[in-house]
């Protein structure tokens, strides 16, 4: 999942595919790009949000290592604060049907059942993927999703 809203939101997830490509492995579907209010947080800029769908030989560790730099490279500095602004973050929802529970990675996400942002592109891409803790599509999640934050097509022309 690519999310930002500072600076030039629409190249910033162009980048951070072009980068995924590049880094990660090879991207088999992206979703539309949606616009959603901050989560978590109060800030005016929204973000823009993406789904990619990404086939990797990274090993999980490795791969969080890679999303990691491309943050970096794309601007985004970590602070304490668990929610912010910030030009661009990439989160592991999901990682085959493998449950991870260590200190660094947690797979699947353990909020994105919580997140209209999250379950509308991913509904999008694969509204039949059952979620392997869950045992829901992704469909019926986003039906059921409490999330009253606002999430709507971008058009960026």
């Amino acid at each position: 999942m690519l999310g930002g809203n500072v600076g030039d939101r629409t190249d910033y997830l162009r980048k951070a595919v072009e980068l995924l490509c590049r880094d990660v492995g090879r991207v088999v579907a992206i979703s539309a790009v949606y616009e959603s209010e901050p989560w978590g947080f109060d800030d005016h800029c929204w973000f823009l949000n993406q789904m990619v769908v990404v086939e990797t030989d990274l090993a999980p560790l490795a791969l969080l290592e890679s999303i990691q730099r491309i943050e970096q490279a794309l601007g985004r500095v970590r602070t304490q604060a668990c929610y912010q602004a910030r030009t661009m973050d990439i989160d592991i929802l999901l990682y085959g049907n493998q449950i991870i529970n260590i200190p660094r990675l947690v797979i699947p996400h353990p909020r994105m059942a919580e997140r209209m942002f999250v379950l509308q592109p991913m509904a999008e891409l694969a509204p039949n993927l059952e979620h392997p803790e869950l045992h829901c599509t992704m469909k019926y999640l986003r039906a059921k999703c409490t999330d009253s934050k606002l999430v709507k097509s971008f058009n960026s022309a």
